[in-house]
């Protein structure tokens, strides 16, 4: 069963086409990462998904559910469930520094699924632990690493029982040796087959944690295959090139 499908996407800014008909679709349990030069579409291309953005064209089908369909957006009340399918992890962590880590992780479960607060507690509690991170219940971000501060939200993506789970650059804001726990913590959600799509430039973390890579550039898919067999040996000039350049700089 395809947990993402989307078809002939598009998004432009002013005269900037930042999304040029992209079409794919990711499977149950299917972790796919998607590579590419920054500016190439990939962090609108979440962001669309997650309906932070609005598309100019496409289909987008999130486990079953139509978000939008030929451009067409569905009624409020549908929108904003199909929006609880999906959970996305930003880059720098966007946790409120004036809640306690188990505040972060409650807060949305008693707002948008209106579970009591002994619920919510119940389940940020579980999760925590598995992020091993029970201890820090108590803790304000400001006291946190960045890869426990990226654990945390982790955590409060989880804590939604999204369908799918997206990744923007995880551990582009940490220490290089901080991002082993991030790796750790998606190893561990691949293992209990849960989709995610990560976008990243670290190829040593996608050839890691990802049944399949895209390459994106221009706003549209170049190449896609196995992670290590694209990251290792990829058939068309332009991912080489990309390839290339991240190797040597």
């Amino acid at each position: 069963m395809d947990v993402i499908q989307v078809e002939g996407l598009s998004k432009s800014f002013g005269n900037l086409r930042v999304l040029r008909q992209v079409s794919f679709t990711v499977a149950q349990g299917e972790v796919v990462a998607i590579i590419g030069p920054s500016g190439s579409g990939k962090s609108t291309l979440l962001r669309a998904i997650t309906h932070l953005e609005l598309i100019d064209q496409g289909t987008i089908i999130l486990a079953g559910s139509v978000m939008v369909k030929d451009g067409v957006y569905a009624p409020g009340p549908v929108l904003r469930q199909v929006c609880l399918k999906v959970g996305l992890v930003f880059q720098n962590f966007n946790l409120f520094p004036h809640f306690s880590v188990l505040r972060n992780i409650t807060e949305a479960q008693v707002r948008v699924l209106h579970r009591t607060k002994g619920e919510a507690e119940a389940r940020a509690r579980n999760l925590l632990e598995k992020m091993g991170l029970s201890e820090k219940a108590g803790a304000y971000p400001c006291s946190l690493s960045g890869g426990q501060q990226q654990r945390v939200s982790i955590a409060r993506a989880l804590a939604l029982d999204p369908e799918v789970i997206f990744f923007d650059e995880p551990t582009s804001a940490l220490d290089p040796e901080l991002t082993g726990e991030i790796l750790r913590a998606i190893r561990a959600l691949a293992a209990e087959n849960m989709t995610m799509l990560i976008v990243t430039h670290e190829m040593n973390f996608a050839r890691e944690v990802a049944d399949r890579v895209l390459f994106m550039d221009g706003g549209v898919f170049i190449e896609s295959g196995p992670a290590e067999e694209l990251i290792d040996h990829p058939q068309q000039e332009r991912t080489r090139a990309f390839l290339k350049r991240l190797n040597s700089s």
